[in-house]
This record gives C-alpha cells, sequence and structure tokens, in this order.
C-alpha cells in the first residue's frame, strides 16, 4: 500500500478508536448542498460525517478492533463518527433521511456490537439523554417528596384545628 493510502487509513482507524459508535451511510445521490447541511447538524450534535473509499476503510476497520467489514462496504460511502451521544447523531440521521430521501443508513457500531440499519432506526427513537436524566431524577425525587408532604400533613391538620377553635372564640 502506498504512503499516502496508508496515512488515510492510519486516521480512519483513529476516528474509528476514538469513537465509541458509527454509522455507516450510502450517500448516493446526494448533492453537496444537502450534504453540508447534513455535516452542519450533526456537528451540533457532536459527529461528523467522512466520505471514505471502502478499500482503505476496510483496513483501518480491521487494524481497529472492528469485525471484518468484508463485502458489506460497497458503492459509495460515508462514515458518520462521534464523541458524545450515538442516539442523537442517529436521530439526525433518520430526520435527514426523512426530508432528504438520502443517505441510507447501512449498518452501524456501537462499541463492538453491529447494529443493522432497523436497529440504528430504533435507537434513534429513543429519547435523548436529557430527558433520560430528567426521568430519572423525577423518579429519585417522587419518594422524597411523598415522605415530606406525609410528614407535614400531622402538623399542617394541626394547625387548621387550631385556627377553627381560633376563628370561634
Amino acid at each position: 500500500m502506498r504512503a499516502e493510502k496508508q496515512l488515510i487509513s492510519a486516521e480512519y482507524a483513529a476516528r474509528l478508536s476514538h469513537s465509541p459508535f458509527f454509522y455507516v451511510v450510502d450517500y448516493t445521490g446526494l448533492r453537496v448542498g444537502p450534504m453540508t447541511e447534513l455535516r452542519k447538524r450533526l456537528r451540533g450534535v457532536g459527529a461528523e460525517i467522512h466520505v471514505v473509499k471502502n478499500s482503505i476503510f476496510r483496513i483501518a476497520a480491521k487494524d481497529s478492533g472492528v469485525a471484518d467489514l468484508g463485502a458489506t462496504l460497497t458503492g459509495q460511502t460515508a462514515v458518520v463518527t462521534g464523541q458524545k451521544d450515538a442516539a442523537a447523531a442517529a436521530k439526525v440521521l433518520k430526520t435527514f433521511t426523512a426530508e432528504f430521501e438520502k443517505p441510507k443508513v447501512r449498518f452501524g457500531f456501537l462499541g463492538n456490537q453491529r447494529f443493522d440499519a432497523a436497529a440504528v432506526a430504533a435507537l434513534a427513537d429513543l429519547p435523548s439523554m436529557d430527558v433520560l436524566r430528567a426521568k430519572l431524577l423525577g423518579l429519585l425525587n417522587t419518594p422524597a417528596t411523598t415522605l415530606v408532604r406525609i410528614l407535614n400533613t400531622p402538623a399542617s391538620q394541626l394547625a387548621q384545628v387550631i385556627k377553627a377553635k381560633s376563628e370561634k372564640a
């Protein structure tokens, strides 16, 4: 392999190693304007998309410890990687595909587990991390709120009885 291709392969491998997830998409027919818009949207959630050469990406995936991608890489391929929320990047891809009908998600990896296109779409339907944190905080907060209300009930009832007695007198 030529030195230039080795450098590109090393760059791909570094991206894959530093990202907890990646999605492989087919961007056939996607023009420059929509591709720029997709990049902008992905950047907003901490992800990025890069067009890759299939043969070099196969080598990079193997070097970074991902399972052999073999014949799954055909046609025009781009890879979405990121440092943050995998579900947010999948959500951006799903909404963008609904608007422009391109790119088509082929498969993805979360950690070392492979997901098909349907699983990536299901991942996109999950609530965001902020929503999940808020729900968890609400669940943790509910017993404390209930306890405080129960503890305050006798005192408030006593105060109401004293107020009623003072108004009668």
